[in-house]
């Protein structure tokens, strides 16, 4: 999936257009494997964020609690870490994160349990899109609202008569 949104800029406030791609994202943490780290890729002009949707026990999953934990920065680039679910076999097998975005680097720790439990959503590219790119589009699309302006003939609404009683 992709998409254009002309209200995107960077952190540093640079106006402009950008591309934001999405791609699945899932990762399975266990007392084997307890933690997961995403990064995204070094390169200078990508932004990469991780949108947690669901928490979710897999299965072979024993009755206990299995506390799954984030760590990220936060607004001023402190590392923090904040406990996202607390899953129970038997009465909360997954959570619904919604829409839950960080950026990267995020740190996923199954902090209490044995799980498997499996962290699902989208990894998220958003890249900055020199203006050349869409000139062609912004030019095509203004000569389309131009045609549709001069096209439209409005015509004055006028208030429904009253019947009068007699």
């Amino acid at each position: 999936m992709s998409c254009h949104d002309d209200e995107c800029s960077d952190d540093h406030g640079l106006a402009g257009q950008s591309k934001l791609e999405s791609f699945l994202f899932s990762c399975e943490l266990s007392s084997k494997v307890p933690f997961y780290t995403f990064q995204g890729d070094e390169e200078e002009d990508l932004e990469h964020f991780l949108e947690l949707r669901t928490v979710c026990l897999g299965e072979g999953a024993k009755e206990e609690s299995n506390v799954v934990e984030v760590t990220a920065m936060n607004h001023q680039g402190k590392t923090i870490s904040v406990p996202i679910a607390n899953l129970h076999i038997s009465c909360l097998p997954m959570v619904s994160l919604g829409e839950f975005e960080l950026k990267a680097p995020v740190t996923i720790r199954l902090k209490a349990g044995t799980g498997p439990v499996t962290v699902s959503g989208l990894h998220l590219i958003a890249s900055q899109v020199e203006e050349s790119d869409f000139s062609d589009e912004d030019d095509e699309d203004d000569d389309d609202d131009d045609d549709e302006e001069e096209e439209e003939e409005i015509t004055p609404i006028k208030p429904a008569k009253k019947k009068q009683k007699q």
